[in-house]
């Protein structure tokens, strides 16, 4: 056999052994592109209303207020290779991102799902209350014990599920309220805590502990609300907290009769807190990509997101910019009244 011939074979079992590696081998990246977008004021593929409410006054509504989704390729127990990361990463309407920026170390594909589960359930509940906020309706919350952390005074004396009421005779009206109560005395001291369990209240005792430069009794919390009205979501399977200001728009709307969209296909994202500041979300530009596919011309958008918006907004969206939900409606009340309104 001449060298000639040796050598093209040699290479041609080197680009077939690099080729089978580039299919076969998977890389650690997810591909992300444009998802869903479900109207908030309108039904579901079953024809189930995205928001029902029950108990309370509610008038029609009009247009859109779309919540916007990403969709993702890869991730744990997917096997995503080289050619198409790269097809993705040509594709302007996708992006490329390390699987370690989606799943958490050592995360199954179930357990982000079920991450994603509890943050959607976690959204609705925190827009619930960020829309009444809004409207000024009362409500209470509530401090939840999720678990009292091994090595911590609260270990072994606060069980899940219990409701922290009070520290030392004073009424906790949140997670801010219990932090405050604590830290307002020196750690080693002992608390008298008021709690609720199973319909039962009682007192229990539980010392604090220096930590993190300040007392702290170990445990982890999540805040409850119990609402004067029922407020139902049905989104099916997608999860995430993105959503919860356009639920909060949406609840809004059918609380009142301001008519946010005054018929407009209006979209938007970003997660929201109970006093209503509009945070930051992830894959602003395949959501943007989402809504004007959808038919959206107005898109709310945080205000902590604006500098990713550059470059890629499509043609005929218009990105209005907010920072809280008070903004969001009032911009939308601006809108139809033809006025100015800040954009990215």
């Amino acid at each position: 056999m001449s060298r000639r011939s040796l050598t093209l074979i040699i290479a041609s079992v080197g680009a077939a052994a690099a080729i089978a590696v580039s299919v076969l081998v998977p890389v650690p990246y997810v591909i992300l592109g444009p998802g869903p977008t479900l109207n908030t004021l309108g039904k579901d593929s079953s024809g189930q209303p995205l928001i029902t409410i029950s108990g309370h006054a509610s008038y029609p509504t009009s247009g859109h207020l779309n919540m916007v989704t990403v969709s993702y390729e890869g991730g744990p127990g997917v096997r995503l290779n080289i050619f198409a990361a790269l097809a993705a990463w040509l594709n302007p309407h996708e992006a490329v991102v390390p699987e370690s920026e989606i799943f958490a170390p050592g995360q199954s594909q179930q357990e982000s799902q079920t991450q994603d589960t509890q943050e959607m359930t976690g959204s609705q509940q925190t827009a619930t209350a960020a829309a009444l906020t809004e409207l000024h309706i009362a409500y209470s919350t509530q401090v939840v014990v999720i678990q009292a952390e091994p090595g911590y005074p609260a270990h072994g004396v606060l069980k899940a599920g219990a409701v922290i009421t009070a520290v030392d005779g004073q009424t906790v009206t949140g997670q801010p309220s219990l932090t405050k109560l604590i830290t307002a005395h020196p750690a080693g001291t002992k608390l008298a805590l008021t709690i609720q369990r199973s319909g039962a209240t009682q007192q229990v005792q539980v010392g604090t502990k220096q930590a993190g430069g300040h007392p702290v009794i170990g445990v982890e919390i999540q805040e409850q609300y119990k609402f004067p009205f029922d407020v139902k979501f049905s989104v099916g399977d997608i999860g995430g907290p993105s959503a919860g200001m356009m639920f909060a728009l949406g609840i809004i709307d059918k609380l009142t009769t301001l008519d946010l969209t005054e018929g407009k296909f209006i979209a938007g994202t970003g997660e929201i807190t109970a006093s209503g500041q509009v945070e930051a979300i992830g894959g602003i530009q395949q959501k943007m990509v989402g809504a004007r596919d959808a038919g959206a011309t107005v898109f709310l958008t945080p205000a902590s997101n604006c500098a990713d918006t550059k470059g890629a907004v499509p043609a005929g969206l218009r990105l209005v910019k907010v920072s809280t939900l008070t903004q969001a409606v009032d911009y939308l009340q601006d809108i139809k009244a033809g006025k100015s309104v800040p954009g990215c």
